[in-house]
């Protein structure tokens, strides 16, 4: 999937101030384990392309560990490599939870979506219609600005990562950060375009979409999506952490590295609350499958609502992409699309996508920032594969990017 400005990007120059420092050197994944290995519904299968691209995750590519989790109708598996923790080389386990970033946005864009459908939200009515005077400054005019165009990234409102203090973060990562506090920040600022006039990611919209649930419901946009989402799906490895900075069940340690062949940092404790609404859910690569799988199939938004989602615009990717409300869609090299999302968050990184047919597929790496562009492009590879394993339009092992 195309990588954008996703998470604390911002972070990367200072991640050496925090956390403790872990005992990998530069080329310290020779002596981790590195071997691809898989839990599966479907145990024959061989999965050679995927156990390749892990190897290389967790090897060339400088990942301390990595998953891939796919699921093809009732057949499912989960190949892992690697290890969860570097000093004690705990092998990555295939049920561990990660933080997903803004694989978050989906599950705030189906919250608002569901509130569309029951009358209680009006997709093109301006955000001061929920958010009175909140959305002002620098040409940001919420009487201007639509509900839409928050979840499709057309606002023009500035992204509040832009802005924020890295060492704020890193020195203090159990701090609380309040929504409306980093919208003001980014608001400080002026807009970035006229809305509707273009397309430019911003954290920033998300943060106001997770407002707009509590304004509408009376309660807190994660306590919407367990009620909505997470409980009717079961999703029993997914959670929204509000202020907790641990992980809960079974999870790897998360690293970041400040620079070429210096050690990893491990910043697995994290105050979520810095991403919020835009990035602070944590799940499993089973549930994020799942949770694809229910809102394709039409199990959690109405086909009206559901067909808005889906109705996409360029972004201006070479690779052509589309962004639809809160899901993306990408080509895949076997023909057909993957709607899905990626997301990064200091110590992980993640990304996921399904297909109309019902196949889904999300990989996961426990370091962020400071990964390789070879760990973004094989990340992709992983969930294309994965989706196209099996098809006889699938591309070869060396046509892999």
């Amino acid at each position: 999937m195309t990588r954008y400005r996703r998470a604390l990007g911002g972070l990367l120059a200072l991640v050496a101030v925090a956390g403790g420092t872990a005992c990998a050197r530069g080329d310290a994944t020779s002596v981790w384990q590195n071997a691809a290995h898989a839990t599966a519904d479907d145990a024959t299968a061989d999965h050679a392309g995927l156990r390749v691209l892990l190897h290389r995750l967790t090897t060339k590519d400088g990942g301390p560990g990595a998953l891939v989790a796919l699921q093809d109708g009732p057949g499912g598996a989960v190949l892992t490599s690697g290890v969860a923790d570097v000093e004690s080389h705990a092998p990555m386990r295939g049920d561990s939870r990660f933080r997903i970033g803004s694989m978050t946005k989906p599950f705030v864009a189906t919250v608002v979506l569901q509130l569309v459908g029951e009358g209680r939200v009006v997709l093109d009515a301006p955000v001061e219609r929920y958010l009175p005077g909140v959305v002002r400054g620098h040409g940001n005019d919420g009487r201007r600005i639509t509900v839409r165009q928050l979840l499709q990234h057309t606002s023009g409102i500035p992204d509040y990562l832009d802005y924020l203090k890295p060492e704020d973060v890193l020195n203090h990562p159990l701090a609380h950060y309040d929504s409306r506090d980093l919208v003001k920040l980014a608001l400080a600022h002026p807009r970035a375009f006229k809305p509707g006039t273009d397309w430019r990611y911003s954290n920033t919209g998300y943060l106001l979409a997770g407002m707009l649930i509590e304004r509408v419901t009376g309660h807190p946009y994660g306590d919407e999506i367990r009620r909505r989402v997470i409980e009717p799906l079961g999703l029993r490895q997914t959670s929204v952490p509000g202020d907790a900075p641990e992980i809960r069940g079974p999870h790897p340690h998360g690293y970041a590295r400040p620079g070429k062949d210096t050690p990893l940092k491990d910043i697995t404790a994290l105050n979520p609350t810095v991403a919020g609404p835009s990035g602070s859910m944590i799940s499993s690569g089973a549930d994020f499958n799942h949770f694809l799988d229910a809102l394709l199939r039409g199990k959690l938004l109405p086909p009206t609502q559901l067909q808005q989602m889906m109705k996409t615009r360029p972004t201006g990717n070479p690779d052509g992409g589309a962004y639809g409300l809160g899901l993306e869609s990408h080509p895949l090299p076997c023909g057909g699309l993957a709607w899905g999302h990626d997301g990064g968050i200091p110590g992980y990184q993640t990304t996921g996508a399904a297909t109309a047919d019902g196949r889904q597929a999300t990989a996961m790496v426990n370091l962020y920032l400071g990964g390789t562009d070879a760990q973004n492009d094989d990340m992709t590879s992983a969930v294309e594969t994965a989706l196209c394993e099996g098809r006889s339009s699938s591309p070869p092992l060396e046509g892999l990017r």
